[in-house]
């Protein structure tokens, strides 16, 4: 092939690659707006709380008028904790009580379950010793843990983390491990093949095509590591927004109870946004499928 041919093909393959992500900017009419993404949005976001306010007002849960709160009632409760202390902390000690645990427990996992995998993915000896013990605990729910950590640990800050750790250290494993696994061979042989060694096969191949995975297996911790700090402010706490679950159902309060549940959802959402920031910085190369 010439060197014309060649330079036409990736001209063709750019433009090709750049037109699909072109966004169309063609007159604007009812199907554009009832097609367009953000009106859809709203759409889903508004007819969720519509269903929302009429399943509380027509009672159709049972349990009463108090058995489903309001959405306004909800916020008026939300608005009502960041002015008033339970429990001698306003709404944002108990969000940053729940956060606090999460990123001690998540951190710890992380920190030892990447590398853990990776050093299991690349190292059949270590994979030999670790992988019977791993795969005999994976199975076992971390909620399953919380009365022998109480046991262990007493009702303090400890028992907490340690069942975030539990809860966030198999997702992060798992992924580090596969990532490395389900690395193409084909990139192995590039780096062969230009004379480079293991070590460039792991630092120039092996790590950076592992990135996404890792990732992937970090945003799941994260959400694990908030379902099980509520499971564990559930069962023995003074400060959280599981503790404000808890009052709430002991008050009869459902305003209380939903208030947490979405706070904690906020909470979560916000976490796994800043993963993915990070993402983005470490994993430049990382494209978006266009259409997804």
């Amino acid at each position: 092939m010439s060197q014309e041919a060649t330079c036409n093909a990736a001209s063709s393959s750019i433009a090709n690659e750049t037109v699909g992500q072109v966004v169309d900017r063609g007159p604007l009419n009812l199907t554009h707006i009832l097609t367009n993404r953000w009106f859809l949005h709203t759409v889903s976001i508004v007819a969720f709380f519509s269903l929302w306010d009429w399943l509380a007002r027509s009672n159709v849960l049972g349990g009463g008028s108090s058995a489903l709160a309001r959405p306004h009632e909800v916020l008026e409760q939300l608005a009502m904790l960041t002015r008033e202390e339970l429990a001698e902390l306003t709404l944002w000690g108990h969000v940053w009580a729940s956060t606090q645990r999460v990123v001690v427990g998540f951190s710890i996992a992380a920190a030892i379950a990447v590398p853990l995998g990776l050093f299991m993915a690349l190292n059949r000896y270590v994979n030999a010793i670790v992988k019977p013990l791993f795969d005999l605990l994976k199975p076992m729910p971390p909620i399953s843990w919380i009365s022998i950590s109480i046991l262990w640990f007493g009702i303090g800050e400890t028992s907490k983390v340690f069942i975030i750790v539990l809860g966030t250290f198999v997702p992060c494993l798992l992924n580090a491990y596969n990532g490395v696994r389900l690395v193409e061979p084909e990139l192995y042989d590039v780096v062969r093949m230009l004379g480079g060694k293991r070590r460039d096969e792991i630092l120039h191949v092996c790590f950076p095509a592992s990135f996404p995975a890792i990732f992937a297996g970090l945003q799941i911790s994260l959400s694990i590591a908030w379902t099980c700090v509520l499971a564990a402010e559930l069962v023995s706490a003074r400060s959280g927004l599981g503790y404000i679950i808890v009052q709430g159902m002991n008050l009869s309060q459902p305003a209380m109870v939903i208030g947490g549940m979405a706070v904690i959802a906020a909470a979560a959402w916000g976490t796994t946004l800043l993963v993915t920031a990070l993402e983005r910085k470490l994993c430049p190369w990382k494209r978006k499928i266009a259409g997804l």
